[in-house]
């Protein structure tokens, strides 16, 4: 089976949250942030305004930053996703 999103959505497969802080403390559940780093998976062919089709500017396999809340959570064949609209990814992060 396959995920795959419509117009202007993506998948992302969202970061773990830390484990752990950097002075090396456990952080229990209840006190974890939301990730909001994440790789896109999949994209849909893009938006359609006044006729013309624009494609996404995210591609499979992009690292992402975008909000805290954005997108609805999913869980497909036992893993976490995020779909959100393209327009809820701040920026794509590049090495």
């Amino acid at each position: 089976m396959k995920l795959l999103p419509l117009l202007d959505r993506v998948i992302v497969r969202t970061n773990n949250a830390e484990e752990k802080t950097p002075s090396g403390l456990y952080i229990p559940d209840v006190a974890k942030e939301k990730p909001v780093i994440g790789e896109i998976i999949a994209t849909g062919e893009g938006k359609t305004e006044n006729g013309i089709l624009t494609n996404p500017k995210v591609k499979v396999g992009d690292t992402v930053l975008y909000g805290k809340y954005s997108g609805t959570e999913i869980n497909f064949n036992n893993e976490e996703y995020l779909i959100m609209r393209e327009s809820d990814i701040f920026a794509i992060i590049e090495d």
